[in-house]
């Protein structure tokens, strides 16, 4: 893929969870919240997700009433003093709701629409971007067998049926983004293999997100990067990694950095 061709968006992170596995606790207020929604806007920033609920493995689940309660004041205060594009990071259909009334227009769903049987006919109710999301819970009896099997052709079969299922419930297919879930229940090598061969997943004619920000498979490569804050050098290398094979949505906890590579990348063919 040529240089000049690079255009991802890249979608800052806002997490308002105590217990997430990168920064969770660090925005204590709505305000701070907001603020770093906003510092990461100017910091390049194209779309902002607001995650109220923690999707590392054995994070305690979250009630509806909790998690919106966390994360709508967040989306709205955003939405006072930005325009762009806010994204809500739950598996809830309740909860997306309500996000989307507070100013999303994205949902993030990790799940893939599959967490309640009415997800994509809520979805479809809402009319907003939808992101669907491969991805397994480590442990379960569908993580082990997946685990042994060449994982393209099962996550690229599976976001396939995922997509045709929303859009026959009424989702428009422009509005539909699909991302290959690293690190959701699959090995560092299995991460690094959807990473090479995400051309074949964009060859479904979707939008694709990636998002490998501090993620383990960096520590993989470098069992120096035990914490998610020693990583920002793997995340870019994947990021980077993403936008030549076509990614147009990379979603990052490092924005300035991130942002400034891909310029530079970008620049290189000029």
């Amino acid at each position: 893929m040529a240089l000049k061709a690079l255009s991802p968006r890249v979608m800052g992170i806002v997490n308002v969870t105590p217990d997430s596995f990168s920064d969770g606790g660090r925005l204590g207020s709505v305000q701070a919240a907001v603020e770093h929604g906003l510092r990461l806007v100017a910091e390049g920033a194209a779309i902002l997700d607001i995650g109220g609920e923690s999707t590392r493995p054995g994070a305690a689940p979250v009630p509806v009433d909790e998690e919106i309660a966390r994360t709508t004041p967040v989306i709205a205060g955003l939405r006072a003093r930005w325009d762009g594009p806010i994204s809500i990071d739950t598996m809830k259909p309740e909860v997306a709701r309500a996000a989307v009334a507070a100013g999303a227009t994205i949902w993030n769903d990790v799940s893939g629409l599959g967490f309640t049987d009415d997800a994509v006919e809520v979805a479809a109710e809402l009319g907003c971007e939808v992101v669907v999301m491969h991805g397994l819970r480590p442990g379960s009896a569908q993580h082990v067998e997946v685990s042994t099997l060449d994982i393209v052709p099962v996550v690229l079969d599976d976001l396939h049926a995922r997509a045709d299922r929303a859009m026959a419930a009424g989702v428009a297919r422009e509005r539909i983004t699909l991302d290959p879930g690293i690190g959701f229940g699959k090995t560092p090598e299995q991460g690094f293999r959807l990473t090479a061969e995400l051309p074949r997943l964009k060859a479904l004619g979707f939008p694709v997100l990636y998002g490998a920000s501090r993620k383990r498979l960096i520590a993989a490569a470098d069992p120096t990067a035990v914490q998610a804050t020693d990583r920002l050098g793997g995340s870019i290398a994947l990021a980077l990694a993403a936008a030549v094979r076509g990614a147009d949505v990379i979603r990052v906890h490092d924005v300035r950095e991130t942002v400034q590579a891909l310029r530079v990348l970008g620049r290189l063919d000029r």
